[in-house]
């Protein structure tokens, strides 16, 4: 409890550090406060903490490398919905919504200069080295993505790469960092690296479940949007595996389309175990990630990235998620 208590306490902080930031020009003010006015989950910031907190003597860099990840999370969501053409961000509407396309592609740039000048001041070559490299990787992860747009004969290799480079990596990134500024040994370094990156990527897996809801509420944005926009993701992937011509057929006429049946679509995919093999390779990497997380000898450390892949397995919008589909089953 008091570890929680303490890590809470640090997110405050770095929360503050990045609120805190004083711009004269009142377009950019505008943006920047609407974009850090609502609280995600800050799992990212997290890691990097927890990764970190070997040696707290560093706790100015300790700060400052968690606000650096959020900075680099947020530039990523706030360009992703320009890309997407999302109208909607955790419930509320999406900053190309409310302002325009260039506004967000603008204001997500300014938030990666942010980043990289807070990195400059940190002055640790190899965690530069190792936050440009990611932040590389995300762009790469989603222009792969956008070149694979209705691309039916994509592999699990390819779809599974996808998430490493959207979301695994910057976990991954979070918590080699950390590690690094605390002066970890090499093991600790890759052991908590690799939790890391597994639990990335089982976000990204729950995240492309999420969006095959028949519930708006629960996720907070627009349902099937990913079938919509034309992108093969998991639970499409698997039940277009699974299918025969003539469900293949029915399939491919949803992939890419503003309008069709959701409801009839949702129970084509349930059918097709598109959900349930979804569900079981999210499984898998739960699985490794704790695998990696056991073999952290530090047992503070080893706790707080067991706690935050049991949170991930425990999630709310998961939790519900699945009673609606148990609900559906029977």
């Amino acid at each position: 409890m008091k570890n929680s208590h303490s890590l809470q306490k640090e997110l405050n902080l770095v929360k503050k550090l990045i609120k805190n930031e004083i711009i004269e020009e009142k377009t950019i003010s505008d943006l920047y406060k609407y974009i850090f006015k609502s609280d995600g989950k800050r799992l990212r910031a997290k890691l990097s903490l927890i990764t970190s907190s070997l040696n707290k003597r560093k706790n100015k860099k300790r700060f400052k490398l968690a606000a650096i990840i959020e900075l680099l999370h947020t530039a990523t969501l706030v360009h992703d919905d320009v890309v997407d053409e999302s109208q909607t961000r955790r419930g509320v509407k999406s900053v190309n919504n409310i302002w325009s396309n260039a506004h967000g592609v603008l204001i997500g740039d300014y938030i990666y200069s942010k980043a990289f000048i807070l990195m400059v001041e940190i002055g640790e070559p190899k965690i530069l080295r190792e936050l440009a490299n990611a932040t590389n990787d995300i762009s790469k992860g989603e222009l792969i993505q956008l070149d694979s747009l209705q691309n039916l004969s994509i592999n699990l290799k390819q779809l599974e790469a996808i998430s490493y480079f959207k979301t695994g990596r910057l976990f991954e990134a979070s918590a080699r960092t950390g590690a690094i500024l605390s002066g970890g040994e090499i093991n600790f370094i890759n052991n908590v690296s690799k939790c890391a990156k597994y639990l990335g990527i089982l976000f990204q897996i729950k995240d492309d479940l999420l969006d095959y809801s028949l519930s708006e509420e629960l996720i907070g944005k627009p349902v099937f949007q990913d079938m919509k926009e034309g992108k093969v993701t998991y639970p499409f992937y698997f039940a277009y595996k699974n299918a025969d011509k003539k469900d293949k057929t029915k399939l491919k006429s949803y992939l890419g389309k503003n309008k069709f049946n959701i409801k009839e679509a949702y129970n084509l995919i349930h059918k097709l175990k598109g959900i349930s093999e979804t569900e079981l390779l999210a499984y898998e990497y739960l699985n490794q990630a704790a695998d990696a997380a056991n073999a952290i000898k530090n047992k503070h450390i080893k706790e707080e990235m067991l706690k935050l892949i049991n949170s991930a397995l425990y999630r709310k919008k998961w939790a519900l998620y699945l009673s609606l589909v148990t609900a559906k089953m029977n």
